[in-house]
């Protein structure tokens, strides 16, 4: 093998890190249908923090830009959904699952939508007079978001206000293992299905289309790709344009599953997609999605077996993974 080849085998030995974890886990758990619904549920909510954190990934990647205001377009999708199920209460309060599919459908459709717009309009007047400049980058989507969820305030008002998830997605499927049966929560299964469409349209965006390829090469090498006749720019803006609207995705999908949201939701989940995406690599949409999934996981068997200690497991992750690899997961070996 040629040393090009073997640079560019896909290193499997991180994704191996997640079948691990959960095989490492069962003994600690005991119960075989206990450990199951824990699986089932940590996966879930890494496939939502994945989501949600995916567009912050695609933006930083791509276009080496520190967006500390990807929040507000999280609370902002949040808020599109509130709105959206209030009215269609009869499509959500309705036992047809079809219906229920196609209030969460539509909701995440215009949630999508307001992101993408509002990120049009951040880029523009926020994020593109501080190109290159990393510690500008920070103070602007700071300020950013912190306008933004006032606006959030302005509209919606300060309150929490409930998510509730439709009717038919609600309560448990029931999987027979012995005599106790695992119980895997409806929503779950969903937000698992949709993460993994996400990743692998991102994925396939990414490396088998012309655009996804051109915005690649422009990150490489930006005055070759104009010189062609190809505006980098415009590109850029779109990215960015899409990266928001993931946020909007994930937002819907973040407040189904605490059935509430406040204005601040963005900003309590920053955290939490900072250091999935450290974890990954800072950029790496595979390594965000094994991040994510070894996050949710560590934070759902934490809060088993040692409940005080869940509020670190996030933490308690990402420090083992960087004294592992300390560029994390999967490296963008461009920064």
């Amino acid at each position: 093998m040629t040393p090009v080849a073997a640079r560019d085998r896909l290193d499997l030995l991180p994704l191996v890190l997640v079948p691990l974890a959960a095989l490492l886990a069962w003994p600690l758990v005991g119960s075989t249908s206990t450990w199951l619904t824990l699986t089932v549920a940590g996966l879930a909510m890494g496939m939502i923090v994945f989501i949600t954190a995916s567009g912050l990934t695609l933006v930083f990647g791509l276009m080496d830009v520190l967006n500390f205001g990807h929040g507000v377009f999280i609370a902002l999708g949040a808020f599109v959904a509130t709105t959206v199920f209030a009215g269609l209460a009869d499509w959500t309060a309705s036992d047809s699952l079809l219906r229920n599919l196609g209030a969460v459908g539509l909701a995440m459709a215009a949630a999508m939508a307001l992101a993408a717009a509002i990120g049009w309009a951040f880029e523009r007047l926020l994020v593109r007079p501080v190109y290159g400049a990393h510690l500008k980058q920070i103070l602007v989507t700071m300020g950013g978001m912190i306008v933004g969820e006032e606006l959030i305030k302005a509209v919606w008002g300060p309150q929490q206000r409930p998510l509730a998830l439709p009717e038919a997605l609600r309560g448990s499927l029931f999987i027979a293992l012995g005599d106790e049966p695992a119980a895997i929560s409806k929503y779950r299964v969903l937000a698992v299905l949709i993460g993994a469409l996400v990743l692998a349209a991102m994925l396939l965006a990414l490396n088998r289309t012309k655009i996804g390829l051109l915005v690649r090469a422009g990150v490489q090498d930006r005055e070759m790709v104009e010189a062609l006749g190809y505006r980098i720019r415009r590109l850029f803006v779109g990215v960015f344009v899409v990266g928001s609207a993931l946020a909007g995705l994930g937002g819907v999908m973040w407040g189904l599953f605490q059935q509430n949201v406040v204005p601040q939701l963005g900003a309590q989940v920053n955290v939490l997609i900072f250091i999935v995406i450290i974890i990954g690599g800072l950029g790496s949409t595979l390594g965000c999605f094994v991040g994510a999934l070894l996050v949710g996981l560590a934070v759902n068997y934490t809060g088993f077996l040692a409940p005080v200690a869940s509020a670190f497991a996030s933490l308690a992750v990402m420090v083992a993974v960087l004294l592992w690899r300390p560029r994390g997961l999967y490296p963008v070996t461009s920064r």
